[in-house]
Order: structure tokens, then C-alpha cells, then sequence
């Protein structure tokens, strides 16, 4: 739950200050790590892993997986860069290799040993076949076993669901779908929630898929209950959640405790509260998720002892407060050493319409994120679309002393946004930080449009050892680049920035570089006080159309083939699965022109 006090926006322009960040080279200030002693088959021991990850100063991302679902679907959307490998100095790394060989194939485990059938005509004393189905799928949940099929016929089923048993490896998953051309459709219109309920729930079970579904109509105003769409909790692995449509799921508690402090409720969550034993091997994909009123929570959300997942193909969007959230530290899970969401991908998903204005746990401020990670590590972000957001994508930690660490965010298109297109750092001096993230080849447009002075990267308090290279930064016209609300060490700079674009219509001159008490104006003194961006230009980056949000690249842009790729992890695809190197140059932005 998010419980943010205050709105994370700009500072006034009267009282910044220059930024200070070094000259050094993009990864010369990282420090070296000793990653030897660290089990990388199954992650670094629990009790050394939460505040660095296991990589060394010149690690970056080279191979991908793809990651699908273990059921072969050919009807579904290209898959997407998934699991993936780390190098490290001359060691490269295989990412859960487990992960790797039970999701990233396109091969059913085993074989159904059972099809059963359920059908709003149905009746529960019935076998259960084509001809003669059951009637709920609750009595369906109670009688199938690993390897079976259960499929439903469309219509509407006003029911609330618990999956009670489990799959394995060697009979394969139990399956939950709607039939071929049909929708069936859980509503619960007609009920409320007990204490923390979903309309469908998996709770410490594993080898189960859930495909096809419409879920809906769960609301209460009730401030202590929370409504869910989608509910996985506990410990469990091999659990597939694919292209349902989850929506109006509402909290509608209209009052608040303090800031940001509401009800909650959310589309699809993930809970790994188990302290030995993570959820793992979660795929969520092709989902729609939309038209949520979530207070202070999620609409769809990975938080706790969760690990190896992919979050991939799905349209988030029309909801109350955040888009796609990561978390850890929230005491999810017992044991502090695994309560952090960690190893997981985000990729290809449209999250726009995002926003907590009117929220009443929020009232007018707009600090819902479409892709946040609070506390989360080890994380892929690419090649995801986020417009029309209060935030677009935030790497942070809201709890002192804990850090969203080695996160990767690439290839990703971000546009619109009311605040900050992009934000690292703490929200507030006295919370957590963010260090060794990796901001690289993202398009970035007209963001800040709310005018909040956060401009387009806003870095706040609490950062290290973090990248922002090879972006297209094109701002409004305010043309407010930067923010960062925090002094600078010039030993510990917040983030290595260099290798990018920047433009805005009243060109360079008036380019805006904000800091925690002053402003500098110019590129040219930008650059030359803080020592950022010696690399960078400041240059209209010649979109093909972008007042028709085509960001493309024209054949005369002056991003083309000037991106660095010393130790930059730009990726094998750019955001639309072109091949991002060409030539052995990269483009600066998340398309490579062809």
C-alpha cells in the first residue's frame, strides 16, 4: 500500500540550486562488488541480498529468453524479451536457470489426464463432460487434479473462487479456461468482501492457469475490507494468469486517515507471504486490467517474497492509482531477509490513464506511477508504452534505510505524463534510496504536463550509483530537463548522465536544469557546471509525426547511431523487437531505425 505523505513533485524555481554531479565515466564511480561468494543457481543467501545485488561495476544485461506461458499459443502476441543473463566481468551468469527451462519454452508439461466442462445450464451432480457439465466452477476448482482441464462455457457465473488443489511437473497444470470464442464471466456484483477477498483466489498452490476469463463487479466502501479482482497469495510456483479482463473492482471508502493513507483494493495481486518458500515461476500475460478504484493500493501488484516472474502483453489502464507495482519491505513476509520482490521482468505491457487525482485517499494530488518499483531488485523494464500518467516509471524505496537496487529500465516509450517521466531517489529525505539502476534508450516527451516542476528526470533524495544514457529527452514548453531536490556530492553523484538528446521548442538557451536551491538555464552551462552530459547534444531529434505520438525516427535525425554501448545494457530489441545494434552502432531513443 502505497503511503506517500506528501505530493513528490518539483520544488519552486526561486529555490534551486546547481547540480553537481561528476565528470567521471558512465560506470567508473560504481564500486566493485564481490560477487564470488554469492549462490547465483538460486540467488545470494537471503540474509546478504537485500541492500546490493550479487553484480560486479561492469555488469550488464546480454542474452534473452523469451518468456511465455508453458501452454503453446500460437494465437498470441509475439513474445517479448524475458528471463535473461548477467555478465559479470569475464563470469556471465545464467538468471534462474530453473526459471529459464520450465517458463521460457513454448512446450505444454505433460499431457491432460481430464477434461471437465462447466456451463451456466449445468448441474453440479452432473460428470462434468461437454454433454453434460457442471453448473459453478467453484465445484469444478473442488474436483480437478493435476493435469486437468476444466473449461467454461460463456456466460455468468456470480460466484466467488478458490483453486484448491495443485498441478505438478509431471502431470502438468491444472487449467482454468474459457471455451475457444467465448467469455465466461465471474461477477460478484452480489457479494462483499470478507476481510482481504478476491473473486478468485489461489492460495498456496502451484501449477496452476488461469486463461481467458472476464472478472468483475467486487466493491465495498467499507473502509477495513479490500476487494480483489485476482488473488494469488502465499508460496507457490508454475502459476499462469493470461489474458483475463479484470476490471471495476472498487474501494470506495470516500474519506482517508491521512495523505495517501485510504482503502485498498486491487485488479491482480501477488503476495509471496510464505517465508520459506516464494511464489516463483509467475507468468502474468496478455491481461487486461482497467476502470479500478484501488485507494491506496495497486492495480496490479507484486509484493513480498515473490521471485523469477514475468509481467508481460498487458493493457493496464482508467484506474485510480498505480499501474504495475513491485514491492518490497512492506512486511509481507515474515522473514525481512525475502520480503522483496526480486528477479522479474516487465515488459511490453500499455499502461496509460493513470492517476490519483480525484482519489480520496489522494484528493488532488497526482502521484500514482504506471510502472513503480518500491524496494524491488534485480528487475528488467523494457519496452513497455506509458502515456497519460502521473508518473511514468519510478524507481524508489518508500521505507528508510531499504533501496530498489539493479534495475534496468530500457526500450521504453513514455509520453504525457502529468508529473516526471521518469523518477529515482526517495520521495523524502527520510525515506529509502535508490542505487545501481540503469536508465538507458528511452523516449521521453512532454511529460510534467501538469506543470508540477518535476520536469522530465526527476531525481529526489537518497541515490547512488545509478545511469540515465543514450534517452531521447524532448520537454514542454516549460522546458524543465531535470530535477534534482537533493545536494549533490561530487564523490556520490545520484546518477553517471551522459549519451543523451535533449530538446524543447524554445531550444537550449532556455533549456531549465533544476537542483535543491538554484537553477541553471542553458545547455551550455548545464553542462559545463555540473559536468553531466559531455557527450550529449541538444538537437530536435526529428520524430516522424509526433503530434500523431509516432516517435519513430526520421533518416536525418541526430540521434541515429550515436548512442554509447560501453557498458550500457541497450538491449537485443528495440521497443517494437527490431534489432537494436546495427552495424555495430545503437540509436539514441527506444527505436532503432531500420
Amino acid at each position: 500500500m502505497r503511503r506517500r505523505s506528501f505530493l513528490k513533485t518539483g520544488l519552486s524555481a526561486d529555490g534551486l540550486a546547481a547540480l553537481g554531479i561528476g565528470t567521471k565515466p558512465l560506470l567508473a564511480h560504481i564500486p566493485p562488488h564481490n560477487f564470488d561468494r554469492y549462490d547465483f543457481g538460486s540467488g545470494p543467501p537471503v540474509a546478504e541480498r537485500l541492500y546490493q545485488g550479487p553484480f560486479s561495476a561492469n555488469y550488464s544485461i546480454v542474452s534473452t529468453k523469451a518468456c511465455v506461458s508453458s501452454q503453446s499459443r500460437p494465437d498470441s502476441v509475439p513474445v517479448v524479451p524475458c528471463a535473461f543473463s548477467f555478465f559479470l566481468g569475464a563470469v556471465t551468469v545464467n538468471f534462474s536457470t530453473l526459471f529459464l527451462l520450465l517458463l521460457c519454452v513454448s512446450t505444454a508439461f505433460g499431457q491432460p489426464n481430464s477434461s471437465f466442462y462447466v456451463s451456466t445450464t449445468g448441474n453440479d451432480s452432473n460428470p462434468g463432460t461437454q454433454t453434460t457439465p457442471w453448473r459453478t466452477i467453484q465445484h469444478a476448482a473442488d474436483s480437478a487434479r493435476a493435469g486437468s482441464t476444466v473449461t467454461v462455457r460463456g456466460g455468468i457465473y456470480e460466484e466467488l473462487v478458490s483453486i484448491n488443489s495443485s498441478g505438478n511437473a509431471t502431470d502438468g497444470y491444472i487449467t482454468f479456461r474459457s471455451y475457444p470464442g467465448e467469455t465466461a464471466t465471474l461477477d460478484a456484483e452480489h457479494f462483499a468482501p470478507s476481510g482481504r477477498s478476491g473473486v478468485l483466489t489461489i492460495h498456496n498452490h502451484s501449477y496452476v492457469r488461469i486463461e481467458g476469463f472476464e472478472v468483475r463487479n467486487f466493491r465495498t466502501a467499507e473502509h477495513r475490507l479490500s476487494p480483489l479482482g485476482i488473488n494469488v497469495i502465499g508460496s507457490g510456483s508454475h502459476i499462469e494468469l493470461l489474458k483475463n479482463n479484470v476490471h471495476h473492482i472498487e474501494q470506495n471508502f470516500d474519506g482517508r486517515d491521512a495523505p495517501g493513507r485510504g482503502g485498498n483494493g486491487f485488479g491482480i495481486a501477488v503476495y509471496g507471504t510464505d517465508a520459506k518458500t516464494p511464489i516463483s515461476a509467475l507468468v502474468i500475460d496478455g491481461n487486461e486490467v482497467h476502470h479500478l478504484k484501488t485507494g491506496s493500493s495497486e492495480s496490479l501488484v507484486v509484493n513480498g517474497n515473490v521471485t523469477n516472474f514475468c509481467i508481460t502483453h498487458n493493457v493496464v489502464h482508467d484506474n485510480n492509482n498505480i499501474g504495475i507495482d513491485i514491492i518490497g519491505f512492506e512486511r509481507t513476509a515474515p522473514e525481512p531477509a525475502v520480503d522483496q520482490a526480486r528477479d522479474g521482468v516487465v515488459s511490453g505491457n500499455l499502461v496509460y490513464n493513470i492517476t490519483s487525482r480525484g482519489n480520496p485517499a489522494y484528493r488532488n494530488d497526482e502521484s500514482s506511477d504506471a510502472i513503480y518499483v518500491d524496494g524491488g531488485t534485480r528487475m528488467l523494464i523494457e519496452r513497455n508504452v506509458i502515456h497519460d500518467v502521473d508518473f511514468g516509471i519510478e524507481l524508489a524505496s518508500e521505507h528508510q534505510n531499504r533501496a530498489t537496487s539493479y534495475v534496468t529500465a530500457r526500450n521504453n516509450l513514455i509520453y504525457h505524463c502529468h508529473t516526471a517521466g521518469v523518477s529515482i531517489g526517495g520521495y523524502a529525505p527520510e525515506r529509502g534510496r535508490t542505487d545501481h539502476c540503469t536508465v538507458v534508450n528511452n523516449t521521453l516527451y512532454e511529460n510534467d504536463t501538469s506543470g508540477t516542476g518535476s520536469g522530465e528526470f526527476q531525481m529526489q533524495w537518497n541515490m547512488a550509483d545509478n545511469i540515465f544514457a543514450n534517452n531521447i529527452v524532448y520537454a514542454g514548453p516549460r522546458c524543465l530537463i531535470t530535477l534534482n531536490k537533493s545536494q549533490v556530492d561530487k564523490n556520490q553523484p545520484p546518477a553517471a548522465i551522459d549519451h543523451n538528446l535533449y530538446y524543447c521548442a524554445s531550444r537550449a538557451k532556455t533549456s531549465t536544469w533544476a537542483g535543491a536551491s538554484s537553477t541553471l538555464t542553458g545547455f551550455d552551462q548545464y553542462v559545463e557546471s555540473t559536468g553531466n552530459d559531455r557527450h550529449s547534444r541538444f538537437l530536435d531529434p526529428r520524430f516522424m509525426d509526433a503530434t500523431a505520438n509516432d516517435f519513430h525516427l526520421r533518416s536525418d535525425s541526430p540521434a541515429l547511431a550515436v548512442g554509447t554501448t560501453d557498458g550500457v545494457p541497450a538491449g537485443e530489441l528495440d521497443l517494437e523487437g527490431s534489432p537494436r545494434v546495427q552495424s555495430g552502432k545503437v540509436d539514441i531513443g527506444c527505436y532503432q531505425r531500420q
